[in-house]
């Protein structure tokens, strides 16, 4: 698997798979537009902003069919990971470990943060485990949390299972 920028054409599967209203609302977070068309859609991931990738695996699919995507950006001294999603038809299969851990590595190299972030709502349960299987520890936002029904998750560079 290997994380690269993605292309339109990538964006637009991703976009497929929020685009019931239950699941946009776990995945997008604030100022996302709802319903949305493609060009909406793009406007709003802020690719000139936020460092976006996703996940493929050119070994197993010559059509660079879209396993995951994700976005970070700095965030309170952290490298903060928003917008993650895997495939539906690839979850289950350890794809959002290797989406969460690359963008882990890339921010390293990008802002060189001692500490990284996300949000998740509590009713993401799924999420929560793997997070927590991963290090990451609900914390208290130290600013007014942007979210409602949020838990704000961080993990320490050498936390367990780094």
């Amino acid at each position: 698997m290997q994380l690269q920028q993605p292309t339109t054409d990538q964006l637009l599967q991703v976009m497929e798979w929020v685009r019931s209203p239950k699941i946009f609302n776990i995945w997008a977070g604030p100022g996302f537009r709802f319903p949305f068309t493609e060009n909406s859609f793009i406007e709003d991931l802020k690719l000139d902003e936020l460092h976006s990738r996703v996940l493929i695996d050119p070994q197993l699919d010559l059509n660079n069919q879209v396993q995951a995507f994700g976005q970070i950006y700095e965030r309170l001294n952290r490298t903060h990971l928003g917008r993650l999603v895997v495939n539906p038809q690839a979850q289950g299969q350890g794809i959002g470990t290797e989406l969460i851990t690359g963008l882990m590595s890339l921010g390293d190299t990008l802002f060189g943060c001692d500490s990284y972030s996300l949000f998740v709502l509590h009713s993401n349960i799924r999420a929560i485990k793997l997070y927590s299987k991963l290090g990451f520890k609900v914390t208290e936002y130290p600013e007014i949390m942007p979210l409602a029904d949020c838990h704000y998750m961080v993990k320490s560079k050498g936390s367990i299972n780094e």
